[in-house]
């Protein structure tokens, strides 16, 4: 007869979740309780994950940071949803300086893929750009940049 096997501890668990991807340390405490795990035994193990590098904060906000400007987000919603992860100013300013990105020109980029094809000199389609790229997370400097200097890249 085969014997009941045993639950995997916080410290297992945790350590599945990130073999996967990276998480916050608030994220695997969420993940941890929804599991039923003590908060006690979520912290020392996300603890112990800290202390070998197995969760690292200031690596999970510079692999998110960068994965959502690929995904062609400013850096307005970046930060926005770096916050949501309980991360320090100083990881969220970090990553934010790692991925060093001239925002006016992905701003531009996204304009080009989006409404290439389009009449920038029509208020109408530019003030949608605009909008497009305020919702995307950039500020409005370089969303009026972006759709003023796309015009004159479309038309080249």
């Amino acid at each position: 007869m085969a014997k009941p096997r045993e639950e995997p501890s916080a410290y297992q668990r945790a350590l599945a979740l990130l073999v996967r991807r990276e998480h916050s340390r608030k994220e695997l405490g969420r993940k941890l309780k929804a599991k039923g795990i003590e908060r006690e035994d979520a912290d020392t193990a996300l603890d112990k994950l800290n202390k070998q590098d197995f969760q690292n904060d200031a690596r999970f906000a510079e692999v998110l940071a960068r994965s959502r400007v690929s995904a062609g987000y400013g850096p307005t919603r970046i930060r926005a949803e770096l916050g949501t992860h309980g991360l320090s100013r100083d990881d969220i300013d970090n990553a934010m300086e790692i991925i060093e990105t001239d925002w006016t020109a992905t701003a531009i980029e996204l304009i080009a893929r989006k409404y290439g094809n389009k009449d920038l000199s029509d208020q109408a389609v530019r003030r949608k750009a605009t909008d497009f790229l305020l919702r995307r997370g950039f500020d409005q400097k370089a969303a009026f940049a972006a759709t003023k200097l796309s015009n004159h890249v479309l038309d080249e």
